[in-house]
């Protein structure tokens, strides 16, 4: 049996709120042993981060503390050392990546600085050999030419980039133990691949003990050695990865399992679930939505004069239909441009080509215009937090729509609200309710309500289910099949989903650069891709099943193509048709260059 570096026991946490303390993390155990990869698996509140923090000492104080319980890191207890040897602690014997890299690192200093400022805190030493060990580091994630990375600041660099830098970061002192902490969940799968396999790699070559939190079973399967499933605060389920995929004993882990969106599981089926698998017969219906070579370009400005020096060429020569009752889904990493797509339909940014709503061309310029458009075609955000005012009830919300086109007033406003309440599987008296009272699944039902309001004929769900948990997923999803089904609404569904673009789709479009690369039935899509990004974005996909894990991750390697280009550049649409699949990487770095 391999060293046993901590020891957790009878952990209790506990968070002030306006009723008294409640407990996040309730009693508690595990060990971690040298060269293991611990998972600790559950949805958003189930107490995994608070966890992590308890065990690190980094719980908000005097809102959150730890109210019982041991953290013994071989043999000593964390939890009764005082602050300043916990800074001893972190980063040199335990250190942790967190989920959103942006807001870790230092915007204002150097990656270079920052990470030396990390080595130096615990192992003093003249600058030259700080820069060279940072050097060492950088090298030892792979990231492409660090030395140059060391001189730029974090949002000169992908999500990719900077994920890989807050790994090298927490490893530069060779802790014994490494807490990361949904290390992957805003990252591409192509470039998630990228992160596990370097975490798998590094485990390997250091022998460090890793403590895994995900709520994505995928990669749980892809990386775990043990798992522990939690729910509520309380560890409901815990044992090796096999057993607890194959054989799990508590219903919470089954229905987690049973939710998890499986990419391949509609293998022979036209059709998505919600249509009982009856393809379309799109010859004998026009299309509701004609997009022909829609283009987006931002301009660049810069010199003394503020003259446009570039362009971003987000969306180039894009073309597509969508059929009455449809679902066709835009598939792509960051930056590809179908999100810039979606918003072009809605004229909330300036474009240029032939856009066709319900047999009607649509003016770019004109604003008025834009106001009738909308209420044939509206929008779900991703992030439904964002999106609702928070100084407004839920039920306002839900009517603005109504009110600002002037189709209900008085009691024809209030029956209407609580008819979609119903409809969305809300309760009606949570429409006196502010968003901030809501759960994240919760808030993205008020939204779905809110664009049903004006009984559109499209909706574009801009990345809609990303950020649920997936039991919320696969809630969402059941609803808005249930929605098509019943008022034959079209969608248009972007995601870099795979598995949950398979699930919900009639047709599939990959998009690349700011181009489709490959549109066609989803089954045609899924089951014989043409396009090598294509076959490289699905190949990345993690799957749920740990006796399919994979030994060696494909890692991409090369430089990021840019879309940044001068004023006299003319896109050749040939080149993405014949690009072979070693150059498609992500293009999370293009939006900083925008």
């Amino acid at each position: 049996m391999p060293e046993k570096i901590l020891e957790v026991r009878d952990l209790v946490t506990q968070v002030a709120t306006s009723t008294g303390p409640k407990t996040v993390v309730d009693g508690l155990s595990f060990d971690l042993h040298r060269g293991e990869t611990l998972c600790i698996a559950g949805e958003s509140g189930s107490g995994k981060s608070m966890t992590s923090l308890s065990i690190m000492g980094l719980l908000p104080q005097p809102m959150a503390k730890v109210a019982g319980g041991k953290v013994l890191l071989r043999g000593d207890d964390l939890l009764k050392l005082p602050e300043r040897a916990m800074r001893d602690i972190r980063g040199n014997k335990i250190a942790m990546i967190f989920q959103e890299p942006m807001t870790s690192l230092n915007p204002v200093l150097t990656i270079g600085r920052q990470l030396g400022e990390a080595i130096s805190t615990h192992d003093p030493m003249p600058g030259s050999k700080v820069r060279s060990r940072a050097l060492a580091v950088l090298k030892q994630v792979r990231i492409s030419e660090p030395e140059k990375r060391l001189k730029q600041y974090p949002h000169e660099l992908s999500g990719g980039m900077r994920q890989r830098v807050m790994i090298a970061m927490a490893l530069a002192c060779n802790p014994d133990v490494l807490i990361a902490d949904e290390p992957t969940t805003a990252l591409d799968v192509t470039i998630q691949a990228q992160i596990l396999g370097l975490m798998r790699d590094l485990q390997r070559d250091t022998g460090t003990a890793i403590i895994l939190i995900t709520h994505d079973m995928g990669v749980v399967a892809e990386m775990a050695d043990r798992v522990i499933v939690m729910n509520q605060g309380k560890a409901v389920e815990s044992g090796s990865v096999t057993d607890v995929f194959e054989a799990p004993a508590d219903p919470y882990t089954r229905g987690l399992l049973a939710a998890v969106p499986r990419l391949g599981a509609m293998t022979g089926i036209d059709g998505p679930a919600s249509t009982n698998g009856n393809a379309l017969v799109r010859g004998m219906a026009r299309p509701l939505v004609t997009v022909r070579d829609l283009t987006v370009r931002f301009d660049i400005r810069g010199g003394l004069l503020q003259r446009v020096q570039k362009r971003v060429h987000a969306v180039e020569n894009v073309s597509f239909d969508i059929f009455p009752g449809e679902t066709l889904s835009i598939v792509g990493e960051s930056g590809c441009g179908k999100s810039t797509t979606g918003r072009a339909l809605m004229n909330l940014l300036p474009w240029q080509g032939e856009v066709v709503i319900d047999g009607k061309e649509i003016d770019a310029q004109s604003r008025l215009q834009t106001k009738s458009v909308r209420r044939n075609v509206q929008m779900i955000f991703q992030d439904p937090y964002a999106s609702l005012d928070p100084r407004m009830t839920v039920g306002e919300l839900v009517a603005e729509p109504l009110v600002i086109h002037g189709l209900a007033h008085g009691s024809e406003l209030q029956d209407r609200v609580e008819y979609l309440f119903n409809r969305v599987g809300l309760p009606v008296d949570a429409a006196k309710r502010h968003p901030h009272e809501f759960s994240g699944g919760q808030r993205q039902r008020v939204c779905i309500a809110r664009a049903l309001s004006l009984s559109p004929k499209v909706i574009i769900a801009d990345e809609s289910v990303s950020a649920l948990d997936v039991s919320v997923q696969a809630q969402v999803l059941e609803l808005l099949g249930e929605l098509q089904a019943e008022s034959g609404i079209s969608y248009l569904f972007i995601s870099h989903d795979m598995a949950v673009v398979e699930q919900i789709s009639h047709r599939v479009a990959v998009m690349y650069m700011g181009q489709v690369v490959e549109i066609g039935p989803r089954r045609a899509v899924f089951e014989n891709p043409q396009h090598p990004y294509t076959k490289k974005l699905m190949s990345a996909v993690p799957i749920p099943d740990p006796r399919k894990r994979r030994e060696h991750f494909s890692l991409i390697t090369g430089e990021i193509p840019s879309p940044v280009h001068g004023l006299d550049y003319q896109p050749d649409y040939a080149d993405l048709t014949q690009i072979g699949a070693q150059h498609f990487v992500a293009r999370s770095a293009i939006k900083s260059a925008a």
